[in-house]
């Protein structure tokens, strides 16, 4: 197997990392993807703070001298039939890619795997989610998952996050992963911690039901400052890798069995931790959307009953109702570029899997760091009291707001902003001892801190 090096720092929170790719590669007649993830740190969140939103330490994964530095190397093994109803409730299994290098564990925060379906019923026009689950190789779940329900016709999209470096797909079954449409990047050059199944096609089938008005997405509202709401392709909320990994959730035993997150486990399952993927899509929807005013678009949860989010749902409202400038994925992304540098192939397969248009739609890279540093420092200025008071996505920062600016000062450093002759909006000021930014200044301007009022 040939490995790529890309040059992205490693893994952080909310996807502000890159890092080595593997190729897909044939094992036995059976196709493995791999996906990568980054090596290195470059948003000011350190490597103690990988942890998801929403999680504490499984008391199934215990630390230990032989946990302390655990694979970040898995394979997720997909299902046979993963886009029907009984593939989608079919756990997928999570091993050692190399078992030389040491297990992999589900339960372990820095190992976790997480699948997200989004369903589309194109006679009614209705979306529906569904969080398939993933468990540990040779294990069981510790509840059965539900059998999800999908209407005659339906149209399944899936998608996928990791919490460690590399994480390969593999099928069940000769020929599952292109059965099933997975792309995974060029064939030479993967993407980092993205796939989707099936996702391209998802798409065509929702645009065309709301071409034909069968499907009606809502609009992203007002928040309190008086600004749109933000969606995952504003500016103003964008970093150097938008629109990937999931907002799905489990639930987690002592004994490292996992299950699906719903009302029911949690009920039967007394103690359970709950694991969930750092991604964009859950900085939005769980954190900066109740800081202003905002509410995700949810759909009903097909294996609750309720209602939940998806990265599907984010970007099927974002490509309706996102006000130019609209963010959509650069040829300088990390994920997208390759040992050659920038590839329009590579972008245009990455935004196939989120609903944006091909090249030549959206900005040149000179265009997305203007507009990321421009608008997206001015929102910070604008809200920095709420997101001064807001609770953070990851603990080592001491609020929404240091979290965001930290993630913005990464993200022009990693997009290779100063390329074009722009300057870093975030100065910083300081970190504590795992890196991570407590205190920082707006370019031009005195130290803005949580406790004092930023210069205008």
């Amino acid at each position: 197997m040939t490995q790529h090096v890309s040059q992205r720092p490693r893994r952080r929170r909310f996807r502000l990392g890159l890092i080595a790719a593997t190729v897909p590669l044939l094992v036995g007649g059976v196709v493995a993807v791999a996906i990568a993830a980054p090596s290195g740190h470059g948003s000011g969140l350190g490597a103690d703070h990988r942890r998801p939103t929403g999680t504490r330490q499984s008391s199934a994964a215990p630390t230990s001298p032989a946990a302390a530095d655990p694979n970040a190397d898995c394979t997720l093994v997909i299902p046979a039939d993963p886009l029907t109803a009984r593939g989608l409730a079919t756990p997928y299994r999570l091993t050692a890619t190399n078992p030389a290098d040491g297990p992999c564990h589900e339960a372990d925060v820095d190992q976790s795997a997480f699948v997200q379906a989004t369903v589309y019923d194109p006679a009614t026009g209705a979306l529906s989610v569904y969080d398939p689950l993933v468990i540990d190789q040779g294990s069981r779940a510790a509840v059965a998952p539900v059998l999800p329900k999908l209407p005659s016709g339906a149209v399944v999209g899936i998608w996928f996050g990791f919490d460690a470096d590399n994480l390969t797909l593999r099928s069940a079954v000769p020929d599952g992963l292109r059965s099933a449409h997975c792309v995974n990047g060029l064939n030479d050059s993967p993407f980092s911690q993205y796939a989707y199944c099936d996702a391209a096609q998802f798409f065509v089938a929702v645009n065309h039901g709301i071409a034909v008005h069968k499907l009606a997405i809502p609009a992203l509202g007002t928040a309190v400052d008086g600004q749109p709401c933000p969606s995952t392709r504003d500016f103003s909320i964008v970093d150097q890798d938008q629109s990937d990994n999931v907002t799905t959730k489990y639930l987690t035993t002592a004994d490292g069995r996992t299950a699906q997150d719903t009302p029911a486990n949690s009920s039967r399952m007394a103690g359970a931790a709950v694991l969930a993927n750092p991604s964009d899509n859950a900085l939005l929807d769980e954190f900066v959307d109740p800081a202003l005013g905002c509410s995700p678009w949810q759909a009903k949860d097909l294996a609750t009953g309720g209602k939940a989010t998806s990265l599907a749902l984010d970007e099927i409202q974002a490509a309706a109702h996102q006000a130019a400038p609209s963010a959509l994925v650069p040829l300088n992304d990390p994920m997208t570029v390759t040992d050659n540098g920038q590839s329009t192939q590579k972008t245009n397969l990455y935004r196939a899997g989120v609903d944006q248009g091909a090249l030549p739609a959206g900005q040149r890279p000179v265009a997305y760091c203007r507009d990321m540093d421009t608008i997206q420092t001015a929102r910070l200025k604008l809200d920095y009291a709420r997101f001064a008071a807001a609770p953070t996505p990851d603990p080592g920062a001491d609020s929404l707001l240091t979290f965001l600016a930290g993630r913005l000062q990464g993200s022009f450093v990693n997009l290779g902003c100063d390329h074009y002759g722009l300057a870093n909006p975030i100065s910083s000021e300081q970190t504590d001892d795992s890196g991570v930014l407590v205190s920082f200044t707006f370019a031009g301007t005195a130290a803005a801190t949580p406790s004092s009022t930023p210069s205008r």
